[in-house]
């Protein structure tokens, strides 16, 4: 057998022939709350730009001034002459903002996940992950030696059973998303650190969709529920509320440096480009400066939540901005996706492996630099083509 064999994919064959191939649109202009998408204007309610920060002049301005300043990246890794001081200070001021004792960055969200992980859990330690959890928190979980159980999604019976089949004297870490990212509902986070207290667990939390959203000023999901200091480990992301690229993780400062020096995914890869450390850093000043970002942003996705429900369109439930549409079927799910964005209305198909197969969906989601104008208008789109 060839390697290349396996080298066909028939559903991407058989959907680009039928002209509903939804990947890969090209974006011809920012990353706002309209954009021009092959040559046609879109209101963008695809994008994880949660705080509207990536058209941010001040953002703009400190990505410019740190590339001239700089130059266009480290060439090298933190471990060795890839630090600058723009790392130490993003890292300080996200360590205090986050009301923990130590932050490291990594270069994106992904190998944030892989590298937390694979540090901390070992050949005899467990992982034990929700189901919906973050592809690339499955990938950390495989780069590390640990042993990893699931439980089904949000079902706390179900986690304390996993826990039941683990060894008492074996290591364990819980590992959730804070919000899900495809179903925008919120970790059932009290629960699990009661069940991490019981079992002797430590728990950590992937938080790329909770920052700059849930909590006072938006500082994230174990903030929304009063939990900071009960959670061992936040992981995070830049490029979505921060409109930037790369990730971090946060927690204790021995476990924080404990992971800096055995993190192959860390010590081996080329440090955030001066530019991209620049811009979080600037778009995290201005969410410590702007608590009513995250407020506006959860109004915005209140009112679109209502008017989807007054114009009987099928939604999951959650009070996040992230807002999927049920569609069910994967032929329906692409079909409605290519005419909402014939239409002029970006949204994101999420078909299995990420959905059961009759519950397939259109993910939208909101930015603080909506408008209740710009928003109504969607809803009339969404509604005549759900409704075809």
């Amino acid at each position: 057998m060839d390697l290349f064999d396996k080298c066909k994919n028939q559903l991407v064959e058989d959907i680009r022939r039928d002209g509903i191939y939804p990947y890969f649109h090209e974006l011809e202009s920012r990353q706002d709350v309209e954009v021009i998408m092959e040559g046609k204007r879109r209101i963008m309610l695809g994008s994880n730009n949660y705080l509207g920060l990536t058209v941010n002049p001040r953002v703009i301005k400190a990505g410019v001034e740190a590339l001239e300043r700089y130059g266009s990246g480290c060439s090298g890794s933190r471990f060795l002459n890839g630090t600058l001081d723009l790392h130490i200070r993003l890292e300080n001021e996200l360590a205090d903002f986050l009301h923990k004792e130590a932050v490291m960055t990594f270069s994106t969200g992904f190998q944030s996940n892989l590298g937390i992980i694979s540090a901390i859990v070992g050949r005899n330690d467990y992982m034990i992950c929700d189901k919906e959890n973050h592809a690339s928190i499955y990938d950390g979980c495989r780069l590390s030696y640990g042993k990893m159980l699931r439980y089904r999604h949000a079902d706390m019976d179900d986690l304390e059973e996993q826990l039941r089949r683990v060894p008492e004297n074996a290591g364990k870490l819980i590992i959730t998303d804070g919000v899900f990212s495809m179903g925008g509902d919120i970790a059932k986070l009290p629960e699990i650190v009661d069940l991490a207290h019981k079992y002797g667990a430590r728990v950590m939390v992937d938080d790329a969709h909770g920052l700059g959203v849930l909590g006072e000023n938006g500082r994230g999901t174990a903030d929304h529920f009063g939990l900071t200091d009960q959670v061992d480990i936040i992981m995070g992301t830049f490029s979505k509320s921060l409109a930037s690229l790369g990730g971090y993780m946060a927690g204790d400062y021995r476990v924080v440096d404990y992971v800096r020096h055995a993190s192959r995914p860390f010590i081996f890869c080329a440090s955030i480009p001066p530019a991209s450390c620049a811009t979080a850093l600037e778009a995290l000043h201005i969410l410590k400066e702007s608590p009513e970002l995250p407020k506006r942003l959860m109004a915005l996705a209140a009112h679109m939540r209502k008017g989807l429900r007054e114009r009987g369109v099928a939604i999951r439930e959650s009070i996040t901005p992230i807002i999927p549409i049920y569609t069910y079927t994967a032929e329906r799910t692409l079909v409605k996706a290519k005419e909402l964005y014939d239409n002029g209305v970006y949204v994101n198909p999420v078909l299995p492996p990420a959905t059961p197969a009759d519950e397939c969906l259109l993910r939208t989601s909101y930015m603080a630099t909506h408008t209740e104008a710009l928003l109504d208008e969607a809803l009339d789109i969404i509604e005549k083509v759900i409704k075809e």
